[in-house]
């Protein structure tokens, strides 16, 4: 580079760093202003050599990371400071212990957050980038600052990434939408992540982003004028009652008008609300709130308003802290058009996410309870060993995403919770302990099941009971992360009892067999009976699901010396490859239908989307051609559970060993009082056995039931026939 050429660039650095002063949105005091001094020209000095792929001198991207953090998301000088620092460690000569001798330890920790980061092993495979994404997660253990920094460091790489290969291109676009966006969105930075969807859909989809965009250039004209159209409207009526305000027009993000286009099937010109009118007014908080209503009521005044569309996030704002009304009316033209009413405040809170709350909070102790919560809940799930990482990502991006819905508990207190949450999602959002006991729930008074899907504004009670415990159907009716992480966790420590008690009963019975119990013979077993590891067949034994007479039939195999001879001579021994695994595996070898899952009917499975055991699915019935069987997001799956939806039957894989079934048993006897109440005892308190269905009816003295139970196995049936044959006045008991 030529002289001239150097200073220029030294100038235009220069520039930068006083713009970085002068556009925080936080006020700096001189303490700051020295370490932000500090901290540039650490970096100008650490980065000095390098240059980005562009050709222009790296440190720029430090800076305008810096930028994006002081000004767009509001961070404190602690963080500008990082962001300015945050590729020093992994890429030049600084090392942490540097940093921390600098600019002390908070700093040290965030920079290292974002090393940690950068460093994971960037693979196209799903399951490794959802394993870092799950690592990533676990910096914010740290600082959350770390992953607004890193959000903020992603922002400029989406906006500079014109110099780059096109499949490097599309592999940080398609991460940027996976995961940075969710992640950006759920902490409050709308603007942000509607940049970051912009830019993920500019290199992923070239041709319908720049579609798109252009139609939206060429609209804006016709747009502006209709705002000038609506704004004389109401502008009068506002100003009448000396409200200071502003109106604006907000244009749909170019990804969301995409997503409706798909979402619909519809063209860019029957997009109706492509846009989104704002009033912003000024106020004091004291008046917020009363001067929002009266805005709404003279824009009705004016505008038919669609009353299904009316959404009060001032009152209960969104747990990201959005506070606005938004209404939908029909404006001129016979247009239906979006209105957003929001306060200065109420505007800052949904550009900045929380850093404007920490700023409007200034002088109060007490910090933003939204985001410590949300913190401690992601924390929780992260922590959990048993949630696999693909599972994780899934769950955490559909609640990161989710509408959300207001619910009271008995005492009137308000709790948020994704959209489709049932009463167990509440149970477990409000304690853990809570979640595992609970043995039903009310609904604004009523009875209703576990799976009853809550509504926004309804009161939910839970009823728990010290012996209820999870079981394995609770899974279909939890949706939140956190309520199906608490539920599998305590369902593998159930079955890892059973077990222990499984390998108990094991010892004994192959010593009445005379034949060890070593890992030669718990390998032989695993392999006889097709299982994968030596948990599987304790289980299993546990659960009386392998009994005496299969344990019979294995040592007759065994002794039979000829054969068991011959075979070694000529086979090599099979080792179960999972042995010593410390888990019980699912064997996904029955599809059952109906609601109750206990039906095992005729199917074939269907060729368009080819489910495999374990994958969710649902039957279908044909015309001519009996159950069809088709993945839940199999491509038809949409148009025929809307268009057919009387011919879809639930159905679902199941280990049938590990499976609840349904048996009826019948009783006949001779009448005395007191009699049903002594049946039910002995099956629900002396065998812990749940009844779905009970009926009795008395006839001239002579008393006939039926009561329909889920048990575990065929042993337990039989022990509860023989109980309830000894009780008093029964007279015969049966299995239908």
């Amino acid at each position: 580079m030529t002289e001239a050429a150097i200073e220029k660039e030294n100038k235009q650095i220069a520039r930068q760093y006083k713009e970085l002063l002068r556009i925080s949105y936080r006020s700096l005091n001189d303490e700051d202003k020295k370490q932000i001094r500090k901290a540039f020209d650490t970096a100008v000095e650490a980065h000095k050599d390098q240059r980005r792929k562009s050709g222009e001198a790296y440190i720029f991207h430090p800076i305008a990371v810096a930028k994006i953090v002081a000004s767009e998301i509001g961070l404190d000088a602690t963080s500008i400071v990082a962001a300015l620092l945050h590729d020093v460690v992994e890429d030049t000569i600084y090392t942490l212990e540097d940093i921390e001798k600098m600019f002390g330890k908070t700093v040290a920790t965030i920079v290292d957050g974002l090393t940690k980061i950068s460093s994971l092993k960037k693979d196209k495979d799903v399951s490794l980038q959802a394993e870092n994404f799950r690592k990533m997660l676990l910096t914010l253990n740290d600082d959350i600052r770390v992953i607004i920094i890193k959000i903020a460091d992603r922002l400029h790489n989406m906006q500079t990434m014109d110099a780059m290969r096109r499949d490097k291109q599309e592999k940080i676009a398609s991460e940027t939408l996976y995961i940075y966006a969710p992640l950006a969105h759920r902490i409050g930075l709308y603007n942000i992540k509607t940049e970051l969807e912009d830019l993920g859909l500019k290199y992923t989809e070239p041709e319908v982003y720049n579609e798109i965009h252009t139609k939206i250039k060429e609209s804006k004209e016709e747009q502006d004028a209709y705002i000038k159209e609506f704004s004389k409207v109401i502008e009068d009526s506002l100003n009448q009652e000396d409200l200071r305000y502003d109106i604006k027009g907000r244009p749909k993000s170019i990804y969301s008008i995409n997503r409706k286009m798909q979402a619909q099937n519809v063209s860019f010109d029957e997009v109706y609300d492509k846009f989104a009118i704002r009033i912003i007014y000024k106020s004091d908080q004291a008046n917020e709130k009363f001067l929002a209503w009266k805005i709404y009521s003279i824009v009705t005044d004016h505008f038919r308003p669609n009353p299904t569309r009316l959404r009060d996030w001032i009152s209960s704002p969104k747990s990201t802290g959005y506070e606005a009304l938004h209404i939908t009316v029909m404006g001129p033209k016979g247009r239906w058009v979006e209105v957003q009413i929001r306060s200065q405040r109420m505007n800052e809170i949904a550009e900045k996410g929380y850093a404007a709350h920490y700023k409007y909070k200034q002088g109060d102790a007490q910090e933003d309870h939204g985001i410590e919560e949300w913190l401690n809940r992601l924390q929780e799930a992260l922590e959990n060993p048993d949630v696999n990482a693909v599972d994780f990502v899934e769950h955490f991006k559909l609640n990161l995403y989710s509408k959300e819905i207001f619910v009271f508990t008995p005492q009137g207190d308000l709790k948020s919770l994704p959209k489709g949450s049932t009463p167990l999602d509440f149970a477990f959002s409000i304690h853990t302990e809570i979640g595992l006991k609970t043995r039903g729930a009310r609904v604004n008074n009523k009875l209703v099941p576990l799976s009853h899907e809550l509504k926004s504004g309804d009161q939910v009670e839970i009823i728990t009971s010290e012996n209820a415990q999870p079981n394995v159907n609770w899974l279909d009716y939890a949706t939140t992360a956190r309520a199906r992480a608490k539920i599998k966790s305590s369902l593998k420590d159930e079955k890892r009892e059973i077990a222990e008690e499984g390998k108990a009963i094991l010892t004994r019975k192959l010593r009445a067999q005379k034949i060890p119990f070593n890992e030669k013979v718990i390998n032989e077993l695993v392999v006889y009976f097709n299982l994968k590891t030596s948990l599987d067949l304790f289980y299993r034994v546990g659960i009386g699901k392998i009994d005496n007479q299969k344990l019979k039939e294995f040592a007759s195999s065994r002794s039979n010396a000829l054969v068991s001879y011959i075979k070694r001579k000529i086979t090599k021994p099979i080792i179960a490859e999972d042995l010593n695994k410390d888990e019980i595996t699912s064997k996904y070898d029955q599809l059952v239908f109906g609601r109750d899952e206990d039906e095992t009917l005729e199917y074939k499975l269907a060729n368009c989307c080819n489910p495999i055991p374990g994958d969710q699915v649902f039957g279908f019935v044909t015309v001519n051609d009996g159950i069809k069987v088709h993945k839940k997001n199999c491509p038809n799956a949409l148009q025929l559970q809307s268009n057919y939806a009387y011919r879809i039957i639930p159905a679902k894989w199941i280990d049938s060993s590990q499976q609840d079934f349904k048996a009826v048993v019948k009783l006949t006897g001779i009448d005395n009082l007191g009699l049903v109440s002594e049946v039910t005892k002995e099956i629900s308190s002396n065998l812990n056995v749940n009844m779905q269905k009970v009926s009795f009816e008395s006839v001239d003295g002579v008393f006939s039931g039926q009561i329909t139970l889920k048990v575990k196995n065929n042993a337990i049936l039989t022990k509860i026939i023989n109980r309830l044959k000894k009780i008093n006045g029964i007279d015969k008991v049966s299995r239908e």
